[in-house]
């Protein structure tokens, strides 16, 4: 490959990571919207978006579709290690005081350190198969279930909107804007009246059809998918110009990347001490990657390439399998600025390992 070829593939990853957040952002918001005009509970609607990595399950199938399991794998695996390193330790450094989790936090930690043994297991002996593939998907149907039996009885708190929690301007009417005029403008009152009746008038224009969000919503959806085979695609031929395997630039570079929407939302929940909605993100996604994520790969039955280097290690199984174990104990007995230090610079160590020693 030559170095023009190499500039055009960065900028193409580049491009994708935009495009990536964008569809995210229009896909969720529409789909809360669609829901709200249909009817539907908001509490499902919030669960739904809640650590719901609907722009990995994109990177991942994208990469499927190319027949890069390795780089799917690795992506899935490198994005579980970096909401926990990466994200969740940039929110406990902005937290203000020490943090104490509730019993929904501690449930949530639990259950994922129970999805990320089995899948640990099944990477350890190569048994990410169609059987297996399978299982996982029912496992994720099945939690999806007890969470909404859990709401219905109380029992859970659903957590907060992770990857797009805010809502677009663009395509919002007056009953989705909350108090439209509730802006300060500046001005004397006498000058301030003229200018929020105007303003209040603008708003107050009929509801978008409901044909108009659905018709974003299915944008949303073509984002995403052609940001993951970009994504996809651009990861592989920079892994191939710097003789790294697919599965490395899988665990470093595209789950950085995919991740980005997490790491920000960790930073603002930190900085206003909403510690739940940090673990909600983190947890939530993880097991989505886990199950439904990986399920795709093992139910694709690419076969592996016995002659390259892109087969999981140990090294990065042991990672992922430590990195949820002390999420738990965190979520447990508390956590605080150190705490988050150390998750950081385990995460930063990961990653020198990944390009040097295990480099492949």
């Amino acid at each position: 490959m030559q170095r023009e070829e190499l500039l055009f593939n960065i900028a193409s990853f580049i491009a994708g990571v935009f495009m990536l957040d964008y569809g995210a952002d229009r896909f969720v918001d529409h789909t809360a919207i669609v829901a709200q005009r249909l009817g539907v509970s908001q509490t499902l609607v919030a669960l739904l978006t809640a650590g719901a990595e609907y722009e990995e399950l994109a990177v991942v199938i994208a990469a499927v579709l190319q027949k890069q399991s390795a780089l799917a794998i690795g992506n899935v695996m490198g994005s579980t290690i970096s909401n926990i390193l990466g994200a969740f330790s940039l929110g406990l450094l902005l937290h203000p005081g020490h943090v104490v989790f509730d019993r929904s936090a501690q449930v949530y930690t639990a259950l994922l350190l129970l999805v990320t043994t089995a899948f640990c297991i099944l990477a350890c002996f190569g048994t990410l198969n169609a059987t297996a593939g399978g299982i996982l998907v029912a496992a994720f149907v099945v939690y999806m279930l007890s969470i909404f039996v859990a709401i219905h009885k109380g029992v859970v708190t659903p957590p907060q909107a992770s990857d797009s929690d805010s809502d677009s301007d663009e395509g919002m009417s007056d009953d989705e804007h909350p108090n439209p005029s509730g802006r300060q403008t500046g001005l004397p009152e006498t000058e301030a009246s003229p200018l929020l009746s105007r303003d209040i008038s603008r708003h107050q224009r009929r509801p978008r059809p409901l044909a108009y969000h659905v018709s974003q919503l299915i944008i949303g959806l073509a984002a995403l998918t052609l940001s993951g085979y970009i994504l996809s695609h651009s990861a592989s031929a920079i892994a191939e110009y710097l003789n790294l395997s697919a599965t490395v630039i899988g665990f470093t570079v595209v789950s950085f990347a995919t991740t980005l929407p997490e790491k920000m939302i960790a930073l603002m929940s930190g900085a206003r001490g909403h510690s739940g909605i940090i673990v909600a993100t983190t947890a939530g996604s993880n097991i989505f990657l886990l199950t439904l994520c990986s399920g795709v790969v093992g139910l694709a039955q690419i076969p592996a390439d016995q002659n390259n280097h892109d087969q999981v290690q140990l090294f990065e199984v042991v990672f992922t399998w430590v990195s949820s174990f002390m999420l738990f104990l965190v979520v447990l007995l508390g956590a605080n600025r150190i705490i988050g230090a150390v998750f950081l610079v385990m995460y930063l160590v990961f990653l020198v390992l990944e390009f040097t020693i295990f480099r492949r």
